[in-house]
């Protein structure tokens, strides 16, 4: 029989061969095709070590290689296994068709995102005509503090604990906020009125309005945001409008979700 300390030895390379593998698929986060070395440099593995998981990801699909180029990217299992991840979330399944009419009505960006420790974790992204890109932000991350989706994901927490979880509020342009009491008087103004406003914060000539979504006790869950060039958000005629808008969405997908309104006492 096998004694215990052969088993946890086993138990161990078991482990370490699964965070090899992780930090191999992790090293194509920026998604760039990659050679083999900037595998070995990324995983912090030898040259022979990535090659052979890659050779075993490639098989199943996991990675795929340009036959021109030689240079790995990431495979169709990983999409496959994304959609199904995506596809099981109950904020996904109760916003998808719903942010997908926002964007085609207003011509905006519209986003759906979670939050995931001190980063906004994006489950939906449509493109409205007058807001287009060549990539999905799904599964994509972004910093709380300097998106508008961020800021209502924050509102769930104290001020305590805002400043706990993100201790320096990183500077991405010279409109973003850096002082954790402006942050608080900015979230104290989107409460009050329902949405948040990102104006060039992460991004310049780039806006935002989100509103917060609510779980079935009144936590904030999610948020829904349209976004887009300055020149089509057009903050100064259309805020009212667009804060209308995400608001009336962003219920939608709270009742849907099984909130029922604030409680009377």
């Amino acid at each position: 029989m096998e004694s215990r300390e052969e088993h946890t030895v086993a138990e161990q390379g078991t482990n370490q061969s699964v965070e090899k593998t992780a930090a191999v698929l992790s090293a194509f986060i920026d998604g760039r095709e990659l050679r083999v070395a900037d595998v070995v440099k990324h995983a912090r593995l030898g040259q022979s070590s990535a090659s052979r998981l890659l050779a075993t990801l490639e098989s199943l699909e996991y990675v795929e290689r340009d036959p021109v180029s030689s240079l790995y990217r990431l495979g169709p299992a990983l999409v496959t296994l994304g959609g199904v991840a995506i596809n099981q979330h109950p904020v996904h399944r109760e916003a998808r068709q719903r942010a997908q009419n926002l964007a085609a009505r207003l011509g905006l960006g519209a986003n759906v995102a979670v939050r995931r420790g001190e980063s906004l974790f994006y489950l939906c992204n449509f493109e409205g005509r007058l807001a287009p890109k060549s990539f999905t932000l799904i599964g994509q991350r972004n910093p709380l503090h300097a998106t508008g989706m961020g800021k209502c994901l924050l509102l769930e927490l104290s001020a305590e604990q805002r400043r706990e979880l993100i201790p320096d509020l990183q500077r991405f342009t010279a409109r973003t906020i850096t002082d954790h009491d402006e942050l608080d008087r900015d979230l104290h103004e989107a409460k009050e009125r329902g949405y948040a406003i990102e104006d060039q914060e992460l991004a310049l000539s780039r806006a935002c309005l989100a509103a917060p979504v609510l779980g079935p006790g009144g936590q904030v869950v999610a948020a829904i945001s349209v976004s887009g060039p300055l020149t089509a958000v057009n903050l100064p005629d259309r805020e009212r409008e667009l804060g209308h808008e995400v608001i009336e969405i962003a219920d939608a997908i709270s009742a849907g979700l099984g909130y029922l309104g604030p409680h009377s006492g």
